[in-house]
């Protein structure tokens, strides 16, 4: 075996990727902690983790970020913040395979903002794609009873689901602009300062202890930087380099998928049937409005 048979590929990492991130779930309902003191926790460890490379690879992308580049970065912070901390608590109160799947669908919410806010025009296809999705969703609304942790609060859990869903894509949004003029690490440096700041004032808030944890919560708030931020997110963002966002988006769609495998095997956590063909029916949409739109906007299609 030579040095090139160790080499890895874009597609391999890209599955190693939505693998580590289909993990997230599994950590924060392991983890006994306050939904919102696992978010922070997930979020400064990670910054933690990305911000040295920031700061010693890219000095002059840092100091040409401009007042309004930094202000809009701070607001998708701020976003990012709130997607947490609501899809962090809604996994106390429905399943994993619902939430992962509700959450994952913000593609076809940022399809809607880019059109209200940007201005964008709606295909066709995307239109009935975002139809789909939100029909499915509504379909999932009335699953999982006796299922999750707090069955009488399925919908509640959902609906958090769906708010989480629904910042992430004004994170995806807000930064949309940035990261065309902004590399990488600098961007998502200052947007996980921001997001650490709002969730450690969240977590203040709601009077939550900062430290009192045991050495299993710590490790289960590193894990979760690790794997689904640093060895999740980041890797995907590597892909993108080499593989088209068609691919990459496609790929994408399988995290409620492994989510859900690993909750009925660690968590024995089976999903009824409505639960099922709900998220199968969302999944479908969010490939309509996605693809779509990834084809559109690609320069390598």
């Amino acid at each position: 075996m030579n040095a090139s048979d160790l080499e890895v590929t874009p597609a391999v990492a890209l599955a190693f990727a939505v693998f580590a991130a289909s993990t997230s779930a599994i950590l924060v309902r392991w983890s006994q902690a306050p939904s919102s003191v696992a978010a922070f926790y997930r979020v400064l460890f990670t910054t933690a983790l990305v911000t040295p490379i920031a700061v010693l690879g890219h000095r002059e992308a840092f100091a040409r970020l401009s007042r309004r580049d930094l202000g809009f970065a701070a607001v998708a912070g701020v976003a990012l913040a709130a997607h947490f901390a609501a899809w962090f608590e809604s996994l106390n109160y429905t399943s994993v395979a619902a939430s992962v799947t509700i959450v994952q669908s913000q593609p076809v919410f940022v399809a809607l903002g880019a059109v209200f806010v940007l201005g964008e025009r709606i295909t066709r296809e995307a239109a009935l794609g975002i139809a789909v999705a939100i029909g499915g969703a509504a379909v999932m609304s009335l699953g999982d009873a006796g299922q999750a942790p707090l069955a009488d609060a399925t919908l509640y859990g959902n609906s958090l689901a769906l708010l989480g869903a629904v910042t992430v894509a004004g994170y995806v949004l807000a930064g949309r602009s940035i990261r065309q003029r902004v590399s990488l690490f600098p961007y998502v440096t200052v947007v996980y300062i921001a997001c650490a700041i709002t969730l450690f004032a969240l977590v203040g808030v709601q009077g939550h202890a900062y430290v009192a944890y045991p050495p299993r919560e710590w490790l289960l708030f590193f894990a979760m930087a690790v794997g689904p931020g640093i060895f999740g997110h980041t890797v995907v963002n590597w892909a993108l380099k080499h593989l088209e966002s068609v691919v990459v988006s496609v790929a994408w769609l399988g995290e409620p998928v492994g989510a859900t495998l690993l909750a009925l095997v660690l968590l024995a956590e089976v999903p009824d049937t409505v639960t099922v063909v709900g998220g199968l029916v969302v999944l479908a949409g969010i490939y309509l409005t996605t693809i779509k739109r990834e084809r559109r906007h690609s320069p390598t299609d």
